[in-house]
Parts: C-alpha cells; sequence; structure tokens
C-alpha cells in the first residue's frame, strides 16, 4: 500500500454479472471489475487513508495559503447527503443511496436488486459544496433499462435536480455529456476541478465488449450548480 499522503482517485468500471446485469463499477458481492482495473495515482483530490479515498476542501487551502478562494458568483451550499435525483428531461426520479469504494479501488454501486437507484460517492462532495459530486448508476440488466439508461440524450442546458438531506434542492445545468474508453478516463478533469460545485453522473455506455470489462466506455455528464432552493 502507497504512503497515506499518495492521493488517489477511484476508476469507474462495468461488466456483466451472471444474473446479467451492467453497472458502472463493483458493489456488493458481484464483481464488476476484473484485473485490468487500477487505481490511478494522480496530484489532486482524493488523499488515500487505509486505501480509502477522502475528499480534500481546497477552499479553506487556498485560504490558509493566503490566496483568494474561487469568486462566489454561484451558490455554495453546506454539507448534505443527497437523497434523490431528478433529471425532467429524461424522465427520471429515483432515490439515492450511499456508496463507497470496491475492494479494487474501483466506485461502488447500488446493487442489481436496486437498480432504479443511483449511488452517490460519499467520500467525495455533497452536492453543492466545491468539487465535483459523483452520483453513478446502472445503465441495464437483461430485463431492460435502468436508471441511468438515458443519460446519453441528455443534451447542454438541461437540469438536474438533486434533493438533499436538510430539506434544500441543489440544480444543476448540465455542460456536456461526453464517452470516454474506460482505460483512458481522464480522471483529473472528472474528479479534480474544485473551482465551483459541480456533479458528475457516470454510467457504462458505448460498444459491449464482455469480459471483464462489460461495456466499452463510461458515459460522463458534467454539470455545474446554477441555483439552489428550499423545499
Amino acid at each position: 500500500m502507497p504512503a497515506p499522503s499518495v492521493p488517489r482517485y477511484p476508476t469507474v468500471r462495468g461488466r456483466r454479472t451472471a444474473a446479467g446485469g451492467h453497472g458502472t463499477a463493483r458493489g456488493g458481492r458481484r464483481r464488476w471489475s476484473g484485473p485490468l482495473a487500477v487505481v490511478l495515482v494522480l496530484v489532486g483530490v482524493f488523499a488515500t487513508g487505509a486505501g480509502l479515498g477522502r475528499s480534500r476542501d481546497w477552499s479553506l487551502e487556498l485560504l490558509g495559503s493566503g490566496s483568494r478562494p474561487p469568486p462566489r458568483d454561484f451558490p455554495v451550499l453546506e454539507p448534505s447527503r443527497p437523497v434523490r435525483v431528478e433529471i425532467p428531461s429524461i424522465r427520471v426520479k429515483a432515490p439515492v443511496q450511499r456508496v463507497g469504494l470496491a475492494d479494487d479501488g474501483s466506485i461502488a454501486v447500488p446493487p442489481l436488486a436496486r437498480h432504479n437507484e443511483a449511488g452517490w460517492y460519499e467520500r467525495g462532495p455533497t452536492p453543492g459544496q466545491f468539487g465535483p459530486a459523483i452520483i453513478v448508476g446502472h445503465a441495464d440488466t437483461r430485463t431492460g433499462p435502468s436508471v441511468f439508461h438515458d443519460l446519453v440524450r441528455l443534451r447542454a442546458g438541461a437540469k438536474i435536480q438533486v434533493a438533499r438531506a436538510d430539506r434544500s434542492v441543489a440544480i444543476f445545468e448540465v455542460n456536456s455529456v461526453e464517452h470516454f474508453d474506460k482505460a483512458k478516463l481522464p480522471t483529473e478533469r472528472v474528479y479534480g476541478d474544485y473551482q465551483r460545485p459541480g456533479l458528475r453522473l457516470i454510467t457504462c455506455g458505448g460498444e459491449w465488449v464482455g469480459g471483464s470489462i462489460g461495456y466499452a466506455d463510461n458515459v460522463v455528464v458534467f454539470a455545474s450548480l446554477v441555483k439552489a432552493r428550499k423545499t
């Protein structure tokens, strides 16, 4: 194991399970990542402790160094875990549960029995804090589409609403929807932008290649916080 000061980013992987599901990572008892899965070592967001990621508050570090924090011409919210995600343009309304890291360092996903739920990566920012909150979900199973099946249909400008435990709603605007080969995921771009509150929705996509990889790509939605309201 590397020294605790070595920062890491988790990877996101996926493959078909014995039960026939597809996923973005590994969760529960099933293995979503094969021997090709790695944890990429980069300078940035997640500092390891006992092999697990931990988010850093860059705004506090900037203040401590005497530098000015990023300008706040956008909302910035206090920490509060997400409980529900809604994407009106693709008719997504789903509960959000906590997920962490799988044993191989990839981001876990909700179990197949709950494939229509999304998973918030609890070792990163909550939606509305500085940095990219990560929410993952299955694309499909053998029985049909799952929660994030239609992420590829999102377009820039679409709105994503994330209800939080403190009874606030963080509203994000989609900046882009992009496909990345799983072996070439730009981890610093996905996980490392702490200039403002952001959101990343991640699922599998592209060509089905099977084996330990499953779908060849990750579909990543990049979005920025534009508004917040109380319910």
